[in-house]
């Protein structure tokens, strides 16, 4: 078994489900500025900032506009997602996640957060889930979305590991980018086709067993 002293998980997709209430705030904006956005146009927007996100968004819908109008459109989408997450609930937490947080405490592993969203401890808070980690990097703390490695390796820094010793489990291409560039093992959680620069793939952390730390 290689030397996993920590794990990184990324917080939409692979913890909880509020992937989605993205969708719907991106979608909602989108329709409002009258175009489409397409699940598999969503796929491009995880893992990056919300103003990085914006930029694609509006490049879909060959949208131009000021910054001014960027920030307000920015803030736009916020507030629909602040009030969509407002009901989330136990069952929104994927499957498999919160029991795994706890077999890799119970194997002395640290455990970290990186996400960048600045929503993070909200979810976190409701959802009783916030004592799951020693450390957590949110998107008030960085400055460099994914791909940069910034979010993992703070985290590595918080936790007191080396970046080689951790694990970063991420549902999107941009996240597993950020792993590699940190010189991270990473897990992906979804489709293997987008995906594939992970050292391994899974469905979900149902899946996932310390066993499985050996395939890296």
């Amino acid at each position: 078994m290689k030397k996993i002293e920590a794990c990184i998980f990324d917080l939409d997709g692979v913890i909880v489900d509020t992937a989605k209430y993205h969708y719907m705030a991106w979608k909602k904006l989108a329709n409002e500025l009258g175009f489409e956005f397409t699940e598999e146009q969503n796929e491009k927007l995880k893992g990056v900032s919300r103003m990085d996100s914006l930029d694609i968004l509006l490049k879909f819908g060959n949208v131009n506009v000021s910054y001014e109008e960027k920030c307000l459109l920015a803030e736009k989408k916020n507030n629909w997602y602040v009030e969509f997450i407002s009901n989330i609930k136990d069952e929104d937490i994927l499957p498999g996640a919160k029991e795994f947080l706890q077999i890799v405490i119970n194997n002395n592993i640290k455990t970290a957060l990186g996400s960048v969203s600045k929503n993070a401890m909200t979810i976190l808070t409701k959802l009783g889930l916030e004592n799951y980690f020693n450390s957590i990097i949110d998107g008030n703390k960085v400055v460099n979305a994914k791909p940069n490695p910034e979010v993992f390796l703070l985290g590595a820094k918080e936790l007191n590991v080396l970046p080689k010793n951790c694990v970063v489990f991420e549902d999107a291409e941009a996240g597993i980018q950020a792993a590699v560039n940190a010189g991270m093992y990473s897990i992906g959680i979804g489709d293997r086709g987008i995906l594939s620069g992970a050292n391994f793939v899974i469905n979900s952390l149902e899946e996932m067993e310390i066993d499985k730390f050996q395939l890296l």
